[in-house]
C-alpha cells in the first residue's frame, strides 16, 4: 500500500455505510443484478442524472475533519456576553451535559408517535410542560415549539382564530425583541393582518384580535402588565405575554396579570446561546384554548391494563391531518432542548432556580446601585436582569473598552448602553463591568453589605409557589439524578438498540464525531448578536456548508436562517411570493400541490395566503400529468407554485418530473421542491438540474443532524439565482445574499446555527465519492427490503422497471381484509421483536412506509424483514382462525414484563409473545406500558404531571 492508502482518509465512508461490498453483492443478487450501476439504471430516470463527480473535496478522516473545525472553530473570540436580548449564557449541569445531550439514546429516539416505546422521553416532556405551567400560571403549555419569535406568530395567528374582536389589527408592545417583531412582520404580511406597534399602555384604545406584550422588556424594563391586558381584553383582544422564564422564578406570573397565552425562550434553562440555537419555545395557554393551541401536547392516559401511559395528545389538531386547514405547519419542535431545560429544573429544584435568579437579579441591582452611586444616569430604575445606563458622549469609549476586557455590552443607541446580568456573571464581572462604566474601583463585597435593596417592585414579586411537584424536589443528588436520567432512557427505543425504519424520516446514522463539536465553547457559548468580528469561525463554517449545499443541489443561494423543515417550506413559498410580488404579480396566490404531498406542503401554503388546489395522482403514484395540466391551464393568471417531492412520496422517482417543472414554469409559476427524500438524489441528481427554483433540505434527515426524539432540525433553503434575494434576512444582523428590507422567519440569523457542524462533517468526511456511495446503498437497502418482502406483502408503488427509490410502501389493506389484523397491530407487534415501526398510513391509509437509509447493515435488514415476514405467518394463523380475532399476539401487542410473570390464558406461549425470534432474546427491549387508550387520553385531557404513586 502507499502511505496515503495507510493513512486511510476516507475511512469514515465505510463507518457510515453498514454493508460493505460482500453484502452488497449479496442483495444484489436478491434483486437479480449483478452491479450497482445497474440499480441506478433501473431506478434513476436518465434524463435527470448528474453524470459527473459532485464539486467537493475527496473525503477526509473523522480526525482529520475534526482538526480542521477546531481550526475554524478557533476563529471565533468567545467573549463574555452582557447582551441579552433574549440570549444568555447558562450552565447546563454536567449530569445533563453527558446523560441527555451527548448520550445517542436521548438524541437519536424519533418522535413519540409510538409512545409505548416512548415513555421516558414523553415523562420528560411531561416534567418540562409542568414546568412551564408552573412558571406561566396558565392552564396548559404544549412540549416545546423552535423560537420564541415564531412563538410569538403562532400566538398571533391562534389569537385570530379564538378573538371575538372582528378586524384584522393586531397590537405589539413596542418593547418586544427586535426579532421578534420582525417574526411577526412576516407572518402578518400574508395572514393579511396589520400591526400596531406602541407603548403597552396603547392596547386598550383601539379594537384588535391579540395583543402582544414583552415581560420584561428588549430593554430590561419591567411594568405591571394587569391593567394594559385588562384594557385589551375588554375589547376582545386575546392577551400574550412573551415572558423571560427565568424572570417569572421572581416575577408576578403572566396568568396572574390577566394573559391568555404566554410565550418565550427556555434557552435560560441550561441551553446553551449556540449562536442562536437550537433552543425550545415554551407556549402556554389556556384550558378553552387547547383544540386550537400550535405544536405537540404531552398526555396522560391508560393503557389496556389500565396502567397509566402518556401520549401526544389531541393529534386530530395536527398538520398531517388537516392539511390546509392546519392550525400551523408545525412538524419538528425541539424536543432535545425541552427535555434539556426540563432536567434543569428537576436538577435544581424550586430552591436551586430561586438562588439562580435572585442572584441574576442581585448582581444587576448591585450594578444599578453603584453606577448610580457614581452619578451616572438609569434609563430604567425597574428590571430583573438588564439594567441600560445613559452614558451620553462616554458611551462609545465604555462600549470599546469593555470590548478590550473582553465583554460585549448592548449598544442601545442615542449614547445607552445595557448590560444583561445571566447565570454565569460573577462578582469579579460585577467589578469589571462597574471599573468601565463608572471609571472607578469598587468593593463588591462592601456594596453588598450596604445596598438592602433591589429593583423590582413589591407588586410584581412573585408569591405563588413553582416546581412544588414531587419530581423537582426529589433527584437533586447527582447518584439520584444519573439514576433518573438512566431510568427513563431504558423506556425509550432508539436507533442505539435497533433500526429505526420509518420512511420520509431518513433515520439514519448519527456519527459521534459529528456530534463532538456541538458542545465547544467556541460553538455553544456565542451569542447570536454578538459584533460580526467575533464571529468570524461561525460564518467561514456556515459559508463552507452552504458551498457544499450548493454542489449538492445546484441552487445558486442557500439560506440557512429556517430551523425545521416546515420553516423550509414556508421561507421557500415566502422567496416565491415576494419574487412574484416583486414584478407586480401579486395576484398569483395558487399553489398545485399534489394529493400524495405531506400534510406540510398544503399547512404551509395556507399560511402564505395562498389557495391550494389538489392535483391528482394515477394508479402508480406519480402526478397525473393530464390533472396537472388542466389545472395549470385553468389557474394561468394566478398560478404561484407547484409543491413537489422528489421522488415522490410514494417513494419512486417519477420519469416526467422534467417535464412537470417545465409546465408549470410554462404558466408563470416556480416550483418549490420538498426536500423530505433528498437522500435520494445526492450525487445522482439535483433538484436546481431538475427544475426546482427553490427546495428546503431537511439537515435532520440527508444531512444526519440527530431527530432528538422529535427535534431539533433544520430547513436551510437551496434557490436559484432570481430567487435568492428574496431569501429571509433579519433585522438585527442582516444576512449576506438577501435584499434590503426582507424580514425574519427565525428568530436568529442562521437558524440553530450550532447544530450546523454536525452536517459540515458528514459532508467533509463524505468527500464527493462517499455521498455518492450512501446515496446508491440507502436505494440497495430499500431494493432488497421490497424484494425480500413482495412475497409477503404487496409493494404498492414501482418505477416502471420495478424499483423503488430509497423507500417502499407494503400494502396491508388485502390483509386487513382477510385477517382483520391491522397496520397499527403490526406496528404494536414490531415493538415485541425490538423494532420501531415504519411510517404508519402515510401516504396512503392502511400501508407502512419503509425507509432502511445506507447506515443499516445487512444483518440488521435481514432481522427486520425476518420480523415481518414472522409477523405475516402470525397474521395467517389468525386468518385461518387458529388464533381467535380479539386474542393473538398482533391484537395484544405489545407486551410487557408484567404481562408474561402474570396469569397466561391466551391461546399462543409466553415465549411467542416476547421472544418471537431468537434474535430477540439476545437484545431484548421491553415496552413499559401495554396499548395506549387514545381516546380516553383526548376525553380525559391531562398535561400535567400526575402523582409520583402513579410512575412505574
Amino acid at each position: 500500500m502507499t502511505l496515503s492508502e495507510l493513512f486511510n482518509h476516507d475511512d469514515f465512508i465505510n463507518r457510515h455505510i453498514g454493508i460493505d461490498d460482500q453484502d452488497a453483492t449479496a442483495m444484489l443478487a436478491t434483486l437479480g443484478l449483478q452491479t450497482r450501476a445497474q440499480l441506478v439504471d433501473q431506478t434513476v430516470p436518465a434524463g435527470i442524472r448528474f453524470n459527473q463527480k459532485l464539486a467537493l473535496p475527496d473525503a477526509i478522516s473523522e480526525a482529520e475533519a475534526l482538526a480542521k473545525l477546531k481550526t475554524i472553530a478557533g476563529k471565533n473570540k468567545v467573549n463574555k456576553s452582557f447582551i441579552g436580548l433574549g440570549y444568555y449564557p447558562t450552565r447546563l449541569p454536567n449530569v445533563i451535559l453527558r446523560n441527555v445531550l451527548e448520550n445517542p439514546g436521548w438524541y437519536t429516539a424519533y418522535t413519540p408517535y409510538q409512545a409505548e416505546i416512548a415513555q421516558g422521553r414523553l415523562e420528560a416532556l411531561l416534567n418540562y410542560q409542568q414546568m412551564v405551567i408552573d412558571l406561566t400560571g396558565l392552564e396548559l403549555a404544549n412540549a416545546s415549539l423552535l423560537d420564541e419569535a415564531t412563538a410569538a406568530a403562532e400566538a398571533m395567528a391562534m389569537a385570530r382564530r379564538v378573538s371575538k374582536a372582528g378586524g384584522n389589527r393586531f397590537f405589539v408592545d413596542e418593547r418586544v425583541l427586535p426579532q421578534t417583531l420582525d417574526v411577526l412582520k412576516t407572518r402578518a404580511q400574508y395572514f393579511d393582518f396589520e400591526l400596531v406597534v406602541g407603548p403597552a399602555e396603547a392596547a386598550g384604545a383601539d379594537e384588535y384580535f391579540g395583543a402582544l406584550f414583552q415581560y420584561p422588556g428588549a430593554s430590561g424594563q419591567l411594568i405591571d402588565l394587569s391593567q394594559p391586558i385588562a384594557a385589551a381584553k375588554a375589547k376582545g383582544a386575546v392577551a400574550i405575554v412573551a415572558a423571560d422564564l427565568m424572570a417569572m422564578v421572581m416575577l408576578k406570573s403572566p396568568a396572574e396579570m390577566g394573559a391568555d397565552v404566554a410565550v418565550g425562550n427556555t434557552q435560560r434553562f441550561g441551553v446553551p446561546m449556540g449562536f442562536g440555537g437550537p433552543h425550545a419555545a415554551y407556549f402556554a395557554f389556556k384550558d378553552e384554548m387547547k383544540r386550537s393551541a400550535p405544536g405537540r401536547i404531552i398526555g396522560v392516559s391508560i393503557d389496556a391494563s389500565g396502567k397509566q401511559a402518556l401520549r401526544m395528545a389531541l393529534q386530530t389538531r395536527e398538520q398531517h391531518i388537516r392539511r390546509e386547514k392546519a392550525n400551523s405547519n408545525i412538524c419538528t419542535s425541539q424536543v432535545l432542548l425541552a427535555n434539556i431545560a426540563g432536567m434543569y429544573a428537576v436538577y435544581h429544584g424550586p430552591a436551586g432556580v430561586k438562588r439562580i435568579a435572585q442572584r441574576i437579579h442581585r448582581l444587576a441591582a448591585l450594578f444599578a446601585a453603584g453606577v448610580q452611586q457614581a452619578g451616572l444616569k438609569l434609563v430604567f430604575e425597574q428590571f430583573f436582569d438588564t439594567v441600560e445606563v445613559d452614558l451620553g458622549a462616554q458611551a462609545a469609549g465604555v462600549y470599546q473598552s469593555a470590548l478590550a476586557a473582553g465583554i460585549n455590552l448592548r449598544d442601545a443607541g442615542n449614547g445607552v448602553l445595557g448590560a444583561a446580568f445571566h447565570e454565569q456573571a460573577t462578582e469579579a464581572d460585577l467589578a469589571t463591568l462597574l471599573g468601565l462604566f463608572t471609571g472607578k474601583t469598587f468593593d463588591v463585597s462592601a456594596l453588598d453589605a450596604e445596598f438592602g435593596g433591589d429593583f423590582i417592585p413589591q407588586n410584581l414579586l412573585r408569591t405563588s409557589a413553582i416546581l412544588s411537584h414531587p419530581v423537582f424536589n426529589t433527584h437533586h443528588s447527582e447518584h439520584e439524578m444519573l439514576r433518573y436520567l438512566k431510568k427513563l432512557e431504558n423506556k425509550d427505543l432508539a436507533l442505539n438498540h435497533s433500526m429505526i425504519s420509518l420512511g420520509s424520516c431518513t433515520m439514519k446514522l448519527n456519527a459521534t464525531s459529528e456530534m463532538i463539536p456541538i458542545t465547544w465553547p467556541e460553538f455553544a457559548e456565542l451569542h447570536p448578536f454578538a459584533p460580526v468580528e467575533q464571529t468570524a469561525g461561525y460564518l467561514e463554517m456556515i459559508d463552507g456548508l452552504a458551498e457544499q449545499l450548493k454542489a449538492i443541489t445546484g441552487f445558486d443561494a442557500i439560506s440557512m436562517q429556517p430551523n425545521s423543515g416546515a420553516q423550509g417550506e414556508y421561507a421557500g413559498l415566502l422567496a416565491i411570493r415576494r419574487y412574484h410580488d416583486s414584478r407586480g404579480d401579486q395576484k398569483r396566490d395558487v399553489c398545485l400541490i399534489p394529493r400524495s404531498a405531506h400534510g406540510t406542503n398544503p399547512a404551509t401554503a395556507q399560511m402564505m395566503g395562498m389557495k391550494v388546489v389538489v392535483v391528482a395522482c394515477d394508479d402508480a403514484g406519480n402526478v397525473e400529468l393530464s390533472d396537472l395540466r388542466a389545472k395549470a391551464e385553468e389557474h394561468a393568471a394566478d398560478l404561484a407554485a407547484l409543491m413537489l417531492t422528489y421522488p415522490s412520496t410514494h417513494g419512486v422517482f417519477e420519469e416526467a418530473v422534467k417535464e412537470i417543472c417545465e409546465l408549470v414554469h410554462n404558466y408563470g409559476g416556480q416550483v418549490y421542491m420538498d426536500g423530505a427524500n433528498l437522500n435520494a438524489q445526492v450525487g445522482l441528481c439535483r433538484p436546481a438540474d431538475i427544475g426546482a427554483d427553490v427546495s428546503h433540505m431537511n439537515l435532520h434527515k440527508t444531512f444526519c443532524i440527530p431527530h432528538g426524539g422529535g427535534g431539533p432540525g433544520m430547513g436551510p433553503i437551496g434557490l436559484k439565482a432570481h430567487l435568492a434575494p428574496f431569501m429571509a434576512s433579519h433585522a438585527v444582523t442582516p444576512v449576506p445574499g438577501a435584499q434590503a428590507g426582507m424580514s425574519a422567519v427565525s428568530a436568529a440569523p442562521f437558524g440553530s446555527a450550532s447544530i450546523l457542524p454536525i452536517s459540515w462533517m458528514y459532508v467533509t468526511m463524505m468527500g464527493a465519492a462517499g455521498l455518492r456511495q450512501a446515496t446508491v446503498a440507502a436505494l440497495l437497502n430499500a431494493n432488497y427490503i421490497a424484494t425480500r418482502l413482495a412475497g409477503h406483502y404487496p409493494v404498492l408503488y414501482t418505477g416502471s422497471k420495478g424499483r423503488v427509490a430509497h423507500e417502499c410502501i407494503i400494502d396491508l389493506r388485502p390483509l386487513k381484509a382477510a385477517s382483520g389484523v391491522t397496520e397499527v397491530d403490526i406496528a404494536k407487534r414490531l415493538m415485541d421483536y425490538g423494532f420501531h415501526a415504519p411510517t404508519m398510513s402515510f401516504p396512503v391509509a392502511g400501508t407502512l412506509m419503509i425507509e432502511p437509509t445506507e447506515s443499516e447493515s445487512r444483518a440488521e435488514l435481514d432481522r427486520f424483514i425476518d420480523a415481518m415476514i414472522s409477523i405475516r405467518a402470525e397474521a395467517a394463523k389468525v386468518e385461518s382462525g387458529e388464533w381467535p380475532a380479539q386474542d393473538n399476539p398482533l391484537h395484544n401487542a405489545p407486551h410487557t414484563q408484567a404481562d408474561v410473570i402474570g396469569d397466561w390464558a391466551h391461546p399462543y406461549s409466553r415465549e411467542t409473545a416476547v421472544f418471537p425470534l431468537p434474535y430477540v432474546a439476545a437484545n431484548k427491549f421491553w415496552p413499559t406500558v401495554k396499548r395506549i387508550d387514545d381516546v380516553f387520553g383526548d376525553r380525559n385531557l391531562v398535561c400535567s404531571c400526575p402523582s409520583t404513586d402513579n410512575y412505574a
